[in-house]
């Protein structure tokens, strides 16, 4: 009998975790029994996936940019990577907009609810403006001092400064170019055999997926606000929903179109990565997936998938922008306010560059909303009136900012003539075979 493959498993278990928590929600001590017993493992799963996300990115990056042999290359590649991922997050915040002034959900929140909204979640908002009056405090230059690590050993003991270990993994890799090729021989040899061991860790942890999906959504079921509250949030989550979707189907007609490669295709090779984005909210915690997915099941050359993906893992939040657009029209439709076009084009600006400080890790995307909706004169205590939804959006958002991922990653190494057929076409075919 032919074992299902990868992403079927892990449908089954977020279905069976989702049915597990409906069951359990029904007495009073269920709710603990999912927090105690079953939400850990959905922990550990997340952890070891985050576990080597920065062992990944060391390895790969410094073994693709030292492959390079020519910094000329880097450049280009470099160029074209972050261009492309700017001219995407622009059409996920414009699809944003778009979608929630021709909805306007938020016409449909009453004073009442809007005032229990902004009561019930206070505390929350008022922490989440705490946090954004920091990064406000911070300079212009700020961002950029922040790239340059004083200490790789201390950024690499925090998943949160992916972008310095990413500078280090560079910088180092530059320096191997630059020296005589007998030279760097061994260290990159070294890094070579380490990248296959994160690998196949990768592999490995992949097997206990199902399981993990299992936990995390018993325990997000399990946690959720009341189903009034969503209710009352109903037109604002399709309109997210809907951009996303939107979104979505923008990557595949870029990828169709520029590399040849059907929607179909697409979607499979990233499906089990998909899955994971969704369960665990953090592109970060993805990566490694994302990243064999790319290399493996949709033909982009290592050299390439090592130095786009990580990078877009951190700067390239485009379901994320995407969001923040409807949110910030939709907390001003609620409190009355109708923004004119000027407002709406500070929105986009200010989402775009906000996306690149956006931390890839979940409701990191509430901090940076704070500071978007300073910007355009919106009330920040309209914050909480999303609060309720937020963490089943952030989880589909999660989706697109991975697919985006995925998909700049393929126009590249298209563009650079570093794209070919898939190395494995069953995911199963590259575990290690237990007797």
């Amino acid at each position: 009998m032919k074992k299902l493959e990868l992403h079927w498993r892990i449908l089954i278990g977020m279905a069976l975790g989702v049915l597990f928590a409906l069951v359990m929600v029904q007495f009073d001590w269920g709710p603990k029994i999912v927090s105690d017993w079953i939400k850990p493992f959905g922990s550990i799963f997340i952890n070891s996936l985050k576990l080597i996300a920065v062992p990944l990115i060391l390895a790969s990056l410094i073994k693709g940019v030292s492959d390079l042999k020519d910094i000329s290359k880097l450049s280009k590649m470099g160029g074209r990577t972050i261009g492309i991922y700017i001219v995407t997050t622009v059409i996920a915040v414009s699809i944003g907009l778009a979608v929630v002034n021709i909805i306007q959900p938020g016409k449909s929140i009453t004073e009442e609810t809007r005032n229990e909204m902004v009561a019930n979640y206070k505390g929350e908002t008022d922490s989440r403006i705490a946090d954004a009056e920091k990064q406000r405090e911070s300079g212009p230059l700020q961002a950029l001092e922040d790239l340059v690590p004083s200490n790789i050993f201390k950024a690499a003991g925090d998943n949160g400064n992916m972008l310095q270990v990413i500078f280090f993994s560079i910088f180092f890799g530059i320096g191997l170019i630059l020296i005589p090729e007998e030279k760097a021989a061994p260290v990159k040899k070294f890094f070579d055999g380490f990248n296959e061991v994160i690998l196949k860790l990768i592999d490995l942890i992949m097997l206990a997926a199902p399981f993990g999906v299992f936990a995390l959504l018993a325990a997000l079921i399990a946690e959720s606000p009341s189903l009034e509250l969503f209710q009352a949030l109903a037109w604002y989550a399709v309109c997210v929903l809907l951009g996303l979707a939107l979104m979505i189907g923008v990557y595949v007609t870029l990828v169709y179109v520029f590399t040849k490669r059907t929607p179909s295709f697409f979607m499979k090779g990233m499906s089990p990565a998909q899955l994971l984005a969704f369960s665990t909210s953090s592109s970060a915690a993805t990566l490694p997936v994302t990243m064999e997915r790319v290399e493996e099941h949709l033909g982009v050359d290592e050299e390439v998938a090592s130095f786009v993906l990580p990078i877009g893992a951190t700067i390239n939040m485009d379901g994320t922008s995407l969001y923040q657009a409807v949110a910030a029209v939709f907390i001003a439709q609620a409190f009355g306010m109708d923004l004119n076009f000027t407002a709406q084009l500070g929105i986009v600006t200010t989402a775009t560059l906000a996306s690149i400080g956006t931390a890839a890790v979940p409701g990191a995307g509430m901090v940076m909303l704070v500071i978007i909706l300073a910007q355009a004169g919106i009330p920040e205590a309209g914050l909480a009136l999303i609060f309720a939804v937020d963490r089943p959006l952030d989880m589909c958002r999660t989706i697109v900012n991975v697919s985006g991922d995925a998909a700049v990653s393929m126009l590249v190494a298209k563009s650079v003539g570093k794209i070919g057929e898939p190395k494995i076409k069953n995911w199963d075919d590259n575990l290690p075979k237990v007797k």
